[in-house]
């Protein structure tokens, strides 16, 4: 029986997700590309009190993450599908972004190419002190494909984000911490259970504050400052409507824990 190429686990409020082409050093090519947002579709449709809180992203093996787009696929486009292959992975890489839960990238091994752009379009990233990123796509006569070149400089600022686009060179965990590529480094072995903790923090809170709070961060990188302040303070206000509102208030106020429900 052939192995999916997207592992799915849910453990209470949370859920794993492997990248599962570890032979390939879990490659990204079009139809696991599919495979994440599918996932990522399905959890955003349930009901809130159904879906998972918080999402852990990784990849199967102890070598990689995803080492990158799939090169055999790409040498076989031309400029058309090399554009749709393009769009698919930006639409996918947009899921991510406006899924209403956080999505960690629990990096594992090489982050390289389209590796290093899906963990980018999470929302945070925990790396493996094994771990290595790059954007590398100029030696094939290429540029990032899946957002790295816009998403990257929005992460480490321009400067950083020129260097490691056009030497295609290589950075380890260590750099990657350095200059806010990442979020933290832990230790090889205690990666996964180290990023499942944090999702499980982020599990406790107020889902429907999680989302507003993901959704308010991302639109406000993309917009000027009063805009973005005027979107806080819309949805500030709206919270106030909700039984978790009323619920985290009153809870603090009684100093007991509260029960959100994502109502």
């Amino acid at each position: 029986m052939t192995e999916p190429l997207l592992l799915v686990a849910e453990e209470g409020p949370i859920a794993l997700l492997t990248l599962n082409r570890p032979d390939k050093l879990n490659a990204l090519n079009r139809a696991l590309l599919a495979a994440v947002g599918d996932a990522i579709d399905a959890f955003t449709a349930r009901a809130v009190d159904t879906r998972p809180r918080a999402v852990v992203l990784t990849g199967a093996g102890d070598k990689a993450f995803a080492a990158g787009a799939d090169v055999a696929e790409l040498s076989t486009l031309g400029p058309e599908a090399a554009r749709a292959l393009s769009e698919h992975g930006h639409r996918v890489a947009r899921r991510l972004e406006e899924a209403p839960f956080p999505i960690i990238a629990a990096v594992n091994g090489f982050a390289l190419g389209g590796g290093c752009e899906l963990a980018l379009a999470c929302d945070f990233i925990h790396a493996s002190d094994r771990a290595r990123f790059g954007q590398p796509e100029v030696g094939l006569g290429l540029v990032p494909g899946f957002g790295g070149t816009q998403r990257l400089l929005r992460r480490v600022g321009i400067g950083r984000a020129r260097e490691l686009v056009m030497t295609g060179a290589p950075i380890d965990a260590a750099r990657a911490l350095s200059i806010g590529l990442v979020n933290e480094v832990v230790p090889h072995a205690e990666l996964i259970e180290r990023t499942k903790a944090v999702a499980r923090t982020i599990a406790d809170k107020g889902p429907l504050a999680v989302a507003a709070a993901k959704r308010l961060l991302l639109r406000g990188a993309e917009t000027d400052l009063a805009a973005g302040c005027e979107l806080e303070t819309e949805a500030f206000g709206a919270l106030f409507a909700s039984h978790d509102a009323r619920e985290g208030t009153t809870a603090f106020v009684a100093k007991r824990k509260p029960d959100f429900n994502g109502t």
